[in-house]
């Protein structure tokens, strides 16, 4: 692994948005935690929507009974503006005052602002403006009902604001480690990265996990099963490509994420950190989900995107799924980080064996999804056979005794 690439940043500014709901105070509470373990500033936020309670006063107005004035209606107009203008920013001021005091009991720098407009628009303007490395959202506000996942303006913020968004539960009562999802992808280290920082300023330990679902491709080729003729099924060589997928592919990818996770292993000791790794198996938020109800983390930290992320999409659907249905608060960390594989990654040899230009022509064949698993045992069949070089004939006898 490359060390100058595993810098791990503590945050220094941290907004945290503020609408006198359980799960504000929540946010609050754990924006001061945080700013506490590592030295940052809370600045509280809070907007109100004067203008538009003034547009709804006009747009009630034909509603009015008859024989009002122009001079009474112009009177009430003036007494609703001012009291709506006033008392809102009074009101505001009310709830930064309780997030100062939640701050002043954990002895953590605070500063309050204030903003008129649109809720949503106004907290991405203010995370946006380059002051911030961290955002704190409370997961629901005061419009909560019963069935309410995740509110309409922590979500919108989430999508758009292209730093750290920390996600906050109210009522969380879990204190287990501080869990972290990899992938394998740039995005899912830098979740490491803050994880591992997080980690080390708070005394927490750190659980690292990852899935691979072994089941998605018998299921898939059971349904194709079902739909192929003989004729296509023959053409589609059906019976050799489900071997492949179960002797080599499904092998190879619980090699491929364990070696994520011995990635994440040697990045924590780069740090002096020690880490617990687990692999798990199945639908990856799924399975997240269901450890996460036996660990009880206090902090689940996700990357924005995963190995599959595509190009204008604003977040992952692991990850968006994690931050609707986790139970508890969710950091996901935006960025990437590169890291280099290790000695000890899927290769059972440093460098792998050198292939003949033939036989790399006759490996582009091979579908780019089970190219690196394909590879991996070919070369594994060329090592216990004692074969300097990967030729054509060698992956003619890899494919027989394999059975693929």
């Amino acid at each position: 692994m490359q060390q100058e690439h595993m810098s791990l940043s503590l945050y220094q500014r941290i907004l945290v948005a503020v609408d006198n709901s359980k799960h504000s105070d929540a946010a609050v509470k754990l924006a001061a935690t945080l700013a506490q373990a590592q030295g940052a500033r809370v600045v509280g936020f809070h907007v109100y929507a004067a203008q538009l309670h003034e547009r709804r006063f006009l747009h009630m107005e034909p509603g009015l009974p008859e024989g009002y004035s122009d001079s009474e209606l112009q009177r009430q107009r003036s007494v609703h503006e001012s009291l709506i203008s006033k008392g809102l920013r009074l009101i505001s001021e009310s709830y930064l005052d309780r997030a100062r005091a939640l701050c002043e009991a954990f002895q953590v720098p605070y500063e309050g602002r204030l903003a008129e407009g649109k809720n949503y628009q106004e907290i991405l303007r203010e995370a946006s403006s380059g002051e911030y490395d961290l955002v704190v959202l409370g997961a629901l506000g005061l419009g909560t009902r019963r069935r309410s996942l995740l509110g309409s303006v922590c979500e919108r913020v989430l999508r758009s604001f292209p730093g750290d968004s920390l996600v906050v539960r109210n009522g969380q009562k879990w204190a287990g480690p501080i869990m972290v999802a990899i992938d394998g992808s740039p995005n899912s280290y830098q979740a490491l990265a803050q994880g591992l920082t997080i980690g080390a300023a708070m005394g927490q330990p750190v659980e690292v996990v990852t899935v691979f679902d072994p089941q998605f491709h018998i299921v898939a080729f059971q349904r194709l099963a079902d739909v192929l003729s003989e004729e296509a099924a023959s053409l589609f060589r059906f019976k050799e490509q489900e071997q492949l997928h179960a002797e080599v592919i499904d092998k190879g990818l619980e090699r491929l994420y364990g070696s994520y996770l011995r990635q994440a292993d040697e990045l924590a000791d780069l740090h002096g950190q020690k880490v617990q790794t687990t692999l798990l198996k199945g639908k990856a938020f799924q399975s997240i989900l269901d450890h996460a109800e036996k660990r009880r983390p206090s902090l689940l930290v996700v990357g924005r995107f995963g190995q599959h992320a595509t190009e204008g999409s604003d977040v992952g659907s692991t990850t968006e799924n994690l931050v609707r249905l986790a139970p508890c608060s969710v950091l996901v960390a935006n960025g990437a980080m590169e890291v280099r594989q290790g000695s000890d990654q899927i290769s059972e040899a440093a460098a792998g064996l050198p292939w003949t230009p033939e036989a790399e022509v006759r490996f582009q064949r091979v579908s780019a999804f089970a190219q690196p698993m394909v590879r991996e045992a070919v070369e594994r069949y060329a090592r216990q056979h004692n074969f300097p070089q990967v030729t054509v004939e060698v992956m003619v006898q890899a494919r027989r005794a394999l059975g693929w």
